[in-house]
């Protein structure tokens, strides 16, 4: 397939082959060159275009902290030295560029001496029934914090006429439960839950690539997969009443589900606004 510029980068931004394939043997000796192979793009332009999303990253972190009030959010972040926290996401905190990696820019910025480390566990159309999969790794890293980013793709449908949607809303929640309880019974790690955002539902059933295979969101859907998570007895970051359409669809991709570099930026800044109010 000859893919366009547009193209190759939503592949290199969506799709991160050696998270996918992490849990086999023969993964830690997968380097750039066979994760562009398995993507079918040139390594060259695999490794530029990874660059380049780092970059954006650094540039995102560097504008939010020359606002001394976002910097002075930063420093009050309730976290220790030596803090371990975990994001537990989707392809929303895979990209290269995520949220996570933000956060992890901007304190390693304002709080070099502290050492604190934020890990992105994070795979591509992970659902909350990955998550239960996935958390013992998390669990096994010791953390302090945990932030959950995860269960927009439980509201995704596959097909051109579904029935259903990959994870029934009831089992979202039971899913939500799960995850909370393990954690209270197995660490000490605090817990943040974060809601999904609305999806542009138009762009994304005629995207090149998702359409192709058949992916479809409803945000009444999204929308029963946030009312779980608030249904939990935990800080809630609501960012899926915190967007109006217009300011959203500005952060979206073409593709109306994934973000761009200022929609990262921005989930951080709301992430790390509600986070640095916590005790």
């Amino acid at each position: 397939m000859n893919m366009t510029k547009e193209q190759m980068q939503w592949m290199v931004k969506v799709f991160q082959p050696e998270k996918t394939v992490a849990s086999l043997p023969g993964a830690a000796s997968l380097n750039e060159a066979a994760c562009a192979a398995l993507l079918g793009l040139d390594p060259g332009l695999y490794s530029a275009e990874l660059a380049r999303l780092a970059a954006g990253a650094k540039n995102a972190t560097q504008a939010l902290l020359a606002d001394p009030q976002i910097a002075a959010m930063v420093d009050r972040l309730p976290l220790q030295a030596g803090a371990r926290v975990f994001a537990l996401g989707d392809s929303r905190t895979s990209d290269p560029q995520s949220w996570a990696l933000i956060l992890q820019e901007m304190l390693t910025a304002r709080r070099p001496s502290d050492n604190i480390s934020v890990v992105a566990s994070a795979i591509s159309g992970d659902t909350t029934t990955h998550a239960l999969i996935r958390i013992s790794e998390v669990l096994a890293g010791e953390p302090d914090w945990i932030l959950f980013f995860i269960g927009l793709n439980d509201a995704r449908t596959q097909g051109n006429e579904p029935t259903k949607t990959i994870v029934h809303h009831a089992e979202t929640a039971r899913n939500f439960a799960e995850l909370r309880s393990r954690i209270a019974r197995e660490t000490k790690a605090r817990r943040i839950w974060v809601t999904p955002v609305p999806v542009n539902e138009n762009r994304v059933s005629n995207h090149w690539a998702l359409a192709a295979f058949g992916v479809r969101f409803l945000n009444k859907d999204v929308a029963e997969v946030a009312a779980a998570m608030r249904g939990l007895d935990d800080p809630v970051i609501d960012l899926f009443q915190r967007f109006d359409k217009p300011s959203l669809d500005a952060l979206l991709m073409d593709d109306g589900l994934h973000f761009t570099e200022a929609g990262q930026q921005r989930i951080a800044l709301e992430i790390l606004r509600s986070w640095s109010d916590l005790k």
